[in-house]
């Protein structure tokens, strides 16, 4: 079996990101806007006939049996009873902690690519309920289209937000969802809204203000790039995005980030890469 398979594992942005309520369960409900980024890790896969599974590298300060790649692809192993395995080469470029969704997409990536590597046939409903299982964010980066997501973020409708460019910046610190969704001092009485309401107002995340008090340097690096164009933070951070209407724009002030900061310019997608990368003509195991 010496076919490979490599798919990208794109980046989603939070275009706006609204707390509607806390649930009996201590999950939140939301309202929010993902939209793909042509930027993000890649992920080869290459299949075993003996079971096993192996990622390399190993990412630093994550267990193995934690690892969402890995257990993305155990959890498709016992849902089919696949016989087969892989070794899967991770190029990570997404920054961990940043709200880009890297730890999901790579999850939906794995999902995905492992699918169609084994041949198992699985719909895309079903990949998107098994990837439920591993992260609120999963099921958007399977189904690979744009969404106002409801509920805990499960609840998707298409949608077809602009398509401009974005510098998107780390400043450098990780910030733990978990850390912010507890937290009493985050907001949870945003009203809810229809998707068209949403579009007609303006777009805010309400995390930001919280991640800002916590993490100086978020609300540092949010108030420099405010200077240059509209500006916010996308999930619970710590990235931040501006919108731009071409890349050299966006280049231009990415050049001139602050020497501690790291980032990039890429291209709103409201179909994900991966769907471009798996629908690509005479595209298959190599």
């Amino acid at each position: 079996m010496g076919r490979t398979l490599s798919l990208p594992a794109p980046a989603k942005l939070n275009l706006f990101l609204y707390i509607t309520g806390r649930r009996d369960d201590g999950y939140h409900n939301l309202q929010t806007l993902f939209q793909f980024v042509d930027f993000g890790d890649t992920l080869t896969f290459i299949p075993t006939t003996d079971g096993s599974l192996a990622l390399s590298p190993a990412l630093p300060g994550v267990a193995t049996e934690d690892n969402l790649i890995l257990r993305a692809a155990r959890l498709l192993q016992q849902h089919t009873g696949c016989p087969l395995g892989a070794r899967i080469e991770l190029d990570k470029r997404l920054p961990m902690g940043g709200g880009l969704g890297g730890g999901s997409s790579d999850a939906a990536t794995t999902l995905v690519g492992l699918n169609r590597l084994w041949e198992l046939g699985l719909a895309q409903e079903q990949l998107a309920t098994l990837g439920l299982s591993l992260g609120a964010d999963v099921p958007v980066f399977v189904k690979g289209q744009a969404a106002f997501a409801e509920g805990v973020g499960d609840i998707l409708t298409p949608a077809t937000p602009p398509e401009p460019w974005y510098l998107v910046l780390s400043p450098g610190v990780s910030v733990a969802t978990a850390a912010i969704f507890t937290d009493p001092d985050l907001p949870r009485n945003s009203p809810s809204l229809s998707l068209e309401q949403r579009l007609l107002l303006p777009w805010e995340n309400d995390c930001e203000a919280l991640v800002k008090k916590r993490h100086p340097e978020v609300a540092k690096l949010l108030g420099w790039l405010l200077e240059y164009a509209p500006s916010r933070m996308t999930g619970t951070g710590a990235c931040i995005f501006a919108t731009f209407d071409s890349r050299p724009a966006a280049e231009k002030v990415l050049a001139q980030v602050p020497d501690s900061v790291t980032g990039f310019v890429a291209k709103g997608c409201n179909i994900s890469p991966l769907f471009d990368a798996l629908n690509a003509p005479d595209r298959g195991p190599q």
